[in-house]
């Protein structure tokens, strides 16, 4: 069962609404992200690489989440692909498991995003030759074998 609730902001005068969710007496903001079933199955995946490498190491769910800093519920819910856990758990996790260089892979190859950026590209002109002058430099650079530059 859903209930839309309004309050008032005093200072900005605007209505906000937001959506309760009521189920099992648990009380939970709803903010409206749908997934797709292949973003599902992305998380999911994830979730089980992550608890096959912790069981690889006999890490208790316990232990793994207090190296981490975070609640077991936390760790359970990464485990399990939940779209509602944040980044930084996910790296807290990885480097627990010394997997956080992993995180680096992601958009790195981008073949879309290259070949948008390709087809963007101007070829420009090439700069005009710049015109040789007179220094002392040059003298120097020729042994001597050219004229010593006149200065005003």
């Amino acid at each position: 069962m859903s209930v839309v609730m309004k309050r008032v902001s005093p200072k900005a005068r605007r209505v906000s609404c937001d959506i309760i969710i009521k189920s099992n007496n648990n009380h939970m903001k709803s903010k409206g992200t749908s997934y797709t079933q292949k973003q599902k199955n992305i998380l999911a995946t994830l979730g089980e690489n992550i608890k096959l490498a912790r069981l690889r190491r006999k890490l208790s769910i316990r232990s793994m989440a207090e190296r981490a800093g975070i609640a077991t519920s936390t760790l359970g819910n990464i485990e399990d692909g939940s779209s509602s856990v944040s980044l930084g758990s996910y790296l807290q996790v990885l480097s627990v498991l010394r997997l956080e260089d992993d995180l680096l892979l992601i958009a790195d190859k981008d073949p879309i995003g290259r070949q948008i950026q390709d087809a963007g590209l101007i070829v420009k002109k090439r700069a005009p030759k710049m015109k040789m002058t007179e220094s002392v430099i040059n003298h120097v650079i020729d042994k001597g074998n050219s004229e010593e530059p006149k200065f005003d």
